[in-house]
């Protein structure tokens, strides 16, 4: 989902438009799987069409069809909501699915265009809110940091040093690991972050160009 002129499009997502979620009532004391799907596709939906700050808890209701006290029951805040969707909806676009045909460069590469992809969805949208929403509120900035960005590095980390291992006699230490996803990852960040500019073709292979270059130098003890 593009934002092609600096805003977000409010196309809804192939999902909605083909289904709609049956909402159960809460019966006991789990929470219904339906009701949850509900409450955060329209948490997504809305982010999408009318931005962070225009998002109620109220719209939010509406949306999903359950009432108001449904969603504080559990989730405190629309934050708390965002950061269930985006840990939903992240976890699968943002896996590592290295390709065993193709070579390192090729797979960083892909993995970096998918990246890239993912901030065009709904979920990348919700992840850009939180990001800004974390910079003006501190415990966003830890909650995000906690129940998503931590947990995206492990997986981004253990990627990497699975797709490097291929490589024979390539053995990386952890701090080596840690700069070269920063070095991978940072770009796309930087130019989506900063200045919500797509990220092209050229960007994404120098990015895993440059990746690769920092693990393979030889370590200074090795010099």
């Amino acid at each position: 989902m593009r934002r092609v002129d600096g805003t977000i499009s409010a196309t809804p997502k192939p999902h909605q438009a083909c289904e709609k979620t049956t909402v159960i009532s809460r019966t006991g004391p789990r929470r219904s799987e339906s009701v949850r799907l509900a409450v955060l596709h329209a948490a997504d939906d809305l982010l999408v069409e009318r931005g962070f700050s225009a998002l109620t808890i109220e719209g939010i209701a509406q949306r999903a069809g359950v009432a108001k006290q449904t969603i504080y029951r559990w989730w405190k805040s629309k934050v708390d909501i965002l950061l269930d969707t985006l840990t939903d909806d992240a976890r699968e676009a943002l896996e590592w699915r290295p390709d065993e045909e193709a070579g390192v460069e090729e797979n960083l590469t892909s993995h970096l265009r998918r990246v890239a992809d993912f901030f065009e969805e709904p979920a990348g949208q919700v992840l850009l809110a939180l990001l800004g929403h974390a910079q003006l509120d501190s415990e966003t900035a830890a909650s995000l940091r906690s129940e998503f960005l931590h947990e995206q590095r492990k997986r981004d980390m253990a990627g990497l040093r699975e797709l490097l291992a291929r490589e024979q006699d390539l053995v990386i230490d952890d701090r080596t690991i840690e700069h070269a996803v920063d070095v991978l990852l940072g770009p796309v960040y930087y130019r989506v972050l900063l200045f919500g500019s797509p990220v092209d073709r050229d960007l994404v292979e120098t990015s895993s160009r440059l990746a690769l270059d920092l693990v393979r130098r030889p370590s200074k003890a090795d010099r």
